[in-house]
């Protein structure tokens, strides 16, 4: 395997399904002749050329809108979003449009659109540019939503995105390109909508995704110096929403923890643990907790940001708040 970066993973899977289906293209803000505002799509203009790679007004109702079109029509387009935070510029294609045609047209239409967005904090681009809204898209039916966490799953998830039929929401933190990770070489592809294991324990149930993933993997090793044990579940999608793996691990620690980087009210958090006390009651030792953003709009200031997101140290006081009781 080779070890590469987030960002070099998603380039991997854009590069690798272009050259497999001349049906998939890119279009967005300077995602050809400037190669991405993340670098992720350079060199991609020269070698597949203008017609593949499209740079497109600063319009993402146009970026969204075009890509529900073409979509329809039988291409396979990737409309990339310079940050989710626009997406809010777009939401009646991305929800009123996208996410229901396929419904509404009795099954006759399909919409094989991927959406990139780049989301989360951490980057001192102000409450506007900073947002973490995952759990609205993911609360209409019809358009899948995606958030790996790892290199790994991100090239995985990203070829299932291109390859569906469906709508999908491929979410990437923009604090996350630069992570590094094992990847294969061969190509492979991940199943949307399914959970993962990312650590095992025994002591506590740790559910999270995307940068809660990082998070929650560097709290776990804390914890462990500390005679913790906890089990890290990776959501990676939140819709569909794979809950078997996480009630089958609460069920054997009987404790849960919740990390996310939204903000706590109506969020993902309140979902599983609503799911949780649904399915796995009886074997509730302790009260879930969740971890999530402090409930402001996210300052610029660096240590202000800081202090508002979440921080390992959080899901570390959490953990030992279920633990000891």
């Amino acid at each position: 395997m080779a070890r590469i970066t987030m960002r070099e993973a998603i380039s991997q899977a854009l590069w690798e399904e272009m050259e497999r289906d001349e049906n998939v293209f890119i279009m967005g803000q300077e995602v050809g002749v400037w190669g991405g505002t993340y670098a992720v799509t350079k060199g991609f203009y020269d070698h597949f050329g203008g017609r593949r790679v499209r740079d497109t007004p600063i319009s993402e109702a146009a970026i969204v809108g075009a890509g529900v079109g073409a979509a329809m029509v039988g291409v396979r387009p990737v409309s990339e979003l310079m940050t989710i935070n626009f997406a809010f510029v777009a939401m009646d294609h991305i929800v009123n449009q996208a996410a229901k045609i396929h419904a509404m047209f009795g099954g006759q239409m399909r919409v094989p659109l991927v959406i990139r967005a780049v989301g989360g904090g951490g980057r001192q681009l102000g409450a506007t540019h900073s947002q973490t809204p995952d759990a609205i898209f993911a609360h209409f039916p019809g358009l899948k939503v995606v958030a790996p966490g790892t290199p790994h799953d991100a090239k995985g998830l990203l070829k299932a995105a291109i390859r569906s039929d469906d709508p999908v929401l491929f979410i990437e933190h923009a604090t996350l390109y630069q992570m590094r990770g094992e990847v294969p070489e061969e190509d492979y592809v991940e199943q949307i909508g399914k959970s993962k294991v990312q650590r095992e324990g025994d002591d506590v149930t740790i559910v999270t995704y995307s940068k809660g993933l990082e998070l929650s993997l560097r709290a776990a090793d804390e914890l462990s110096s500390q005679g913790i044990e906890v089990e890290i579940i990776d959501l990676r999608s939140l819709r569909p929403l794979d809950m078997e793996p996480v009630i089958a691990s609460f069920k054997k620690t009987n404790r849960a923890v919740v990390v996310e980087e939204g903000w706590r009210s109506f969020g993902v958090g309140s979902e599983v643990a609503s799911r949780i006390y649904e399915n796995a009651f009886d074997y509730v030792d302790a009260p879930i907790k969740r971890v999530a953003q402090k409930e402001v709009p996210l300052p610029y200031n660096r240590r202000l940001e800081q202090h508002a997101l979440v921080q390992m140290e959080d899901i570390v006081q959490a953990v030992k708040e279920v633990t000891y009781g």
